[in-house]
């Protein structure tokens, strides 16, 4: 399985499908008789309020998928699909090659592993004595814990920064998995303009020169897509979120815009993009022309709900219209107000004028 491919099928799980920390558990359905399985298979499980935790989630539909840190990387190497038909989950216990090992001694088999975390790719371990989790690319991590969310989520690495809303641990190593084939290319850390996320490189697909850049380094932008990528010729990457971000580089390759999500813009958009899914903060897409800014006194349209505040609290009632904006702050949650109604995220938002 190439790093992409394993990628893609760790944030099906987050995205698709209910999931529970359950100790020795690698993506069985918590059903039937899996139920008084894992509730009785160990020391950790048989505590009253993991039990308890086990037999809530029991018989559920959809079906909840049990897992630990360790056995959701051996339950999608063993090719776990997610079939609740399937006694674990599609999972075949030790194929593919891949032992049934634990957090630490699968740290031990990975190779390259470094305490730099500036020089880790998509698809490696991350590791911390006792636990073990996946980069993703974009400083974020997939892991299953007990911690924070209970099931299997995606994190921030605090190795590379902090990523806003979202929680986040500090891994002590990480390397590469002898079981991937690295097909992604290498990232530095996050937050520095001189050290983005991802280079230009040359992994798939050729440079497209065909036309100059509408945008250049430092212009702030609505981003529209769903993907981002580790180069600017990836043939592969993660999903991540739209909305505003800032340009840290450019590139002409197939996907010609290194973006960083803008504190606040709804994104978590942090690599290389389409230029099609970038747009000028008004609206227009690249290429396009020049749009109107958001400022004071611009006319937006927006749909969605009030906010008390411009941080986002207090959500109110829901507004669909053409609106004149009377306060603004970039980079906050909900840095716009509207017509003294009340705060919106500028993500939102569509400048008409």
């Amino acid at each position: 399985m190439n790093a992409s491919e394993f990628i893609k099928r760790l944030q099906d799980v987050v995205d698709n499908h209910a999931t529970l920390y359950v100790m020795g558990c690698f993506g069985a359905p918590l059903t039937g008789g899996n139920v008084s399985r894992y509730c009785g298979n160990h020391s950790y499980n048989k505590r009253a309020e993991r039990t308890a935790m086990i037999r809530a989630a029991a018989n559920k539909k959809p079906p909840v998928f049990g897992f630990d840190c360790v056995c959701l990387i051996k339950g999608i190497l063993w090719g776990w699909t997610g079939d609740a038909s399937k006694t674990y989950g599609g999972a075949k216990y030790t194929s593919n090659g891949v032992p049934d090992i634990g957090a630490d001694s699968m740290i031990r088999v990975c190779k390259d592993v470094s305490t730099d975390f500036g020089k880790i790719i998509p698809g490696e371990a991350v590791w911390l004595s006792g636990h073990i989790g996946v980069y993703i690319g974009g400083g974020k991590v997939i892991e299953c814990s007990p911690a924070f969310l209970n099931r299997v989520q995606v994190t921030a690495c605090l190795n590379i920064g902090k990523i806003a809303g979202m929680n986040g641990r500090k891994w002590t190593k990480h390397g590469r998995l002898p079981y991937i084939t690295y097909d992604m290319t290498e990232e530095t850390p996050a937050g520095s303009a001189t050290k983005p996320a991802g280079r230009p490189g040359t992994s798939g697909g050729s440079s497209d020169t065909s036309a100059p850049l509408a945008f250049s380094v430092g212009d702030v932008v609505r981003f529209t897509g769903s993907k981002h990528y580790t180069s600017a010729n990836a043939a592969t990457g993660p999903t991540c979120k739209p909305g505003t971000a800032r340009v840290i580089g450019t590139y002409k390759g197939k996907h010609p815009y290194q973006l960083k999500a803008e504190p606040g813009g709804g994104s978590t958009v942090y690599g290389w993009v389409d230029a099609a899914d970038v747009q000028a903060v008004g609206g227009t897409s690249a290429g396009s022309g020049a749009a109107a800014k958001m400022r004071v006194g611009a006319r937006v349209r927006y749909s969605g709900p009030l906010f008390r505040d411009s941080n986002g609290n207090g959500q109110g009632k829901t507004v669909n219209g053409a609106f004149t904006v009377k306060y603004y702050y970039p980079g906050r949650k909900c840095g716009v107000h509207i017509d003294g109604l009340g705060w919106v995220p500028e993500s939102a938002c569509s400048v008409i004028g």
